[in-house]
């Protein structure tokens, strides 16, 4: 064998080995891959089970008023630890998920909010039967209620004014934050449940004084078991107790459609993920507006939660930017409009046993921050101090499982949404006639 033949042998051995070499490695990734997501379902499903019993407990303290407040108050040094966290460190990588937890939020003293200040036992829970409702049936899930911007609530994204929106949202003209615009900021101010009374009344006032007509609009929600109200299935015609059925009549709309699903999530941890089913939106919806991330908060490690530069698919930050990006695409005439989770104590409890669980606030502020760039207006429910769950008051007269509303509270929610609808529509005629 010449000596040409000798080398080209050599050769085509050693591409035969790299290629071999190569599909072993490939194998290995794709074994590695499936047992990861294995691994990551039953996880998500671990969670899921944690999250109904936790719901249960709940559920039976909230006939108790004194015993529900007691459970609250030994349970808040597992509350929310990213409560105050700014908005310029999301989706960074970093060390590892502790670590970069520890570096990124400082602690939120959430015993500053005044449980007991409520008088928990002078409310009345409006007859919602606490044991009647179906909870192994539900995976927590659900976005609610928003602050309306009267007091701090903070809607980004542009095509409102700058000016309008700074007023409105509790920000300065250069977007930083004023006194009282952070959950924990208004925790110090008042409670909850006495955050919640005083907006109700503010927000009828708006929605009563509204100019803009609601009448020929078209609305569809996407959402989750929150917006479906899947929660008071026992009752007879359950929808009617829904928040979008009470938001078709607070604002006249010509229709409310309900596309809320108990169980599911905007990102892709399991079935019917918002982003794989925004295309059932109707496609002459003049209003969608998309709640979700409680059920995400239930599942996402940093891993899952992904970081803002790849936005890779099967991560929170790269679903969410699919959907955003999708339904601005597909319906370029409506309005769309995203609401933040609320903090919900479910959320912190669960994080005692799973401390791989990111602060409620990460979710938040990606969706802000992507809603700022899709120029989708974000209502940022989260920080409003409305229906937040922590107060065990705002348990016994409106949420009695923690995270799902009662008729009155899904009431509640209805009108915090209808005057937040109500503001970013009026804002953004003004913004129309300023350039008339």
């Amino acid at each position: 064998m010449g000596k040409a033949n000798r080398v080209l042998l050599m050769l085509i051995s050693m591409v035969v080995i790299m290629i071999t070499a190569v599909g072993i490695n490939r194998a290995v990734e794709q074994r590695s891959t499936k047992q990861w997501a294995k691994e990551r379902r039953e996880r998500y499903e671990e969670a899921r089970a944690e999250v109904a019993e936790i719901q249960m407990t709940i559920s039976e303290l909230s006939q108790d008023p004194q015993a529900l407040e007691e459970f609250i108050r030994e349970n808040q040094q597992y509350f929310e630890d990213g409560m105050d966290v700014g908005e310029g460190s999301i989706g960074e990588e970093a060390g590892s998920e502790k670590d970069q937890r520890e570096n990124q939020y400082r602690e939120s003293d959430v015993s500053e909010n005044d449980i007991s200040g409520n008088d928990v036992s002078g409310n009345d829970i409006s007859g919602n039967s606490v044991s009647g409702n179906t909870i192994s049936g539900n995976s927590i899930s659900g976005n609610s209620v928003s602050e309306n911007t009267v007091t701090g609530n903070d809607i980004s994204g542009n095509g409102i004014s700058a000016n309008n929106l700074a007023k409105e949202s509790g920000r300065s003209d250069d977007g930083s934050s004023v006194s009282g615009n952070t959950l924990l900021e208004k925790r110090k101010i008042r409670g909850s449940y006495q955050e919640t009374i005083l907006q109700k009344e503010r927000n009828m006032e708006v929605i009563e004084a509204r100019k803009v007509d609601f009448s020929h609009k078209k609305i569809v929600c996407l959402g989750d078991s929150i917006t479906a109200a899947a929660n008071l299935e026992n009752m007879e015609d359950y929808q009617r107790y829904s928040y979008p059925f009470y938001l078709k009549e607070l604002l006249n709309a010509e229709s409310v459609e309900n596309l809320g699903i108990g169980g599911s999530s905007i990102g892709r941890y399991w079935e019917n993920a918002f982003v794989d089913r925004y295309q059932e939106i109707p496609e002459d919806a003049d209003i969608i507006l998309v709640m979700g991330g409680t059920n995400d908060g239930f599942c996402v490690s940093q891993k899952d939660f992904g970081i803002m530069e790849e936005r890779k698919e099967g991560t929170f930050i790269g679903d969410l930017d699919e959907l955003m990006r999708g339904l601005k695409k597909g319906y370029p005439d409506a309005q769309i409009v995203f609401a933040t989770p609320l903090p919900n104590v479910l959320h912190d409890m669960l994080r005692k046993e799973r401390d791989y669980l990111l602060p409620q606030s990460m979710i938040v502020n990606v969706m802000k921050e992507l809603g700022r760039e899709y120029e989708i207006p974000v209502i940022d429910l989260y920080n409003s101090n409305v229906l937040d769950s922590h107060d065990a008051a705002v348990i016994y007269n409106y949420m009695p499982d923690g995270v799902h509303c009662n008729p009155e509270g899904y009431q509640v929610l209805a009108q915090q949404i209808a005057a937040e609808l109500v503001r970013i529509c009026e804002m953004q005629e003004e913004d129309l006639e300023e350039e008339l």
